[in-house]
């Protein structure tokens, strides 16, 4: 996997549990291998800084339903400073940058923004849209995003026409803000994703 993720590439070595225990008594073994981690991403970006691309995206798991799988504050002493040099290093080279992240991350949105980060893909519906907005609206684009969990698997055509035009006003500012995006499992109606695609063209006041 070529996808820098070192929070996620810890996980898969470590085991989950492991790590945040790892994380919580934060270990010299911890401190080494985020530091081997963390080694081994920077060479693998400075490989594809030189690729003829316009942007890059790096990617972490970090929110729950309802908060960060770790407190903020841990976050930023132990992964924001890797992130920083992602940032750095893509930035040098000209490439736009991206980061993902599913769950409730309304906690860091401010550090992504001060990071440099040109769009964020997260998992709106996890949060407060509106709340989002009037804080972030105009400062970072979003990258999408429609209800996967509820929505598009088990809500109606116009459910989802409403959940994109919830989207659109609270974030897309007229001139851009926000990116188009559907994700979807295969047990999703097909007439779900499709209306996705149609709310997106539609004019905005036409939709529910």
């Amino acid at each position: 996997d070529a996808t820098v993720r070192p929070f996620e590439q810890m996980q898969f070595l470590r085991g989950s549990e492991n790590l945040y225990l790892d994380i919580g008594y934060c270990t010299a073994q911890f401190r080494r291998l985020r530091e081997m981690v963390h080694e081994f991403n920077l060479k693998l970006l400075q490989g594809w800084v030189s690729t003829d691309c316009d942007g890059l995206i790096f990617m972490d798991d970090w929110g729950s339903q309802q908060a960060l799988l770790i407190s903020p504050e841990t976050w930023r002493e132990l992964f924001k400073p890797l992130y920083s040099q992602y940032c750095e290093l893509m930035r040098s080279a000209g490439k736009k940058i991206f980061f993902h992240s599913d769950g409730y991350i309304f906690d860091i949105y401010e550090d992504l923004i001060e990071l440099g980060i040109d769009a964020v893909n997260s998992q709106l519906f996890c949060m407060d849209i509106e709340r989002i907005a009037r804080r972030f609206k105009g400062r970072i684009t979003f990258w999408g995003e429609i209800d996967r969990q509820h929505v598009l698997p088990f809500g109606t055509v116009r459910d989802v026409l409403k959940a994109v035009g919830r989207v659109r006003r609270a974030l897309d500012n007229g001139t851009g803000g926000v990116i188009a995006q559907c994700e979807w499992g295969v047990k999703n109606p097909p007439e779900n994703i499709r209306a996705v695609y149609e709310g997106w063209l539609m004019p905005i006041e036409e939709l529910p």
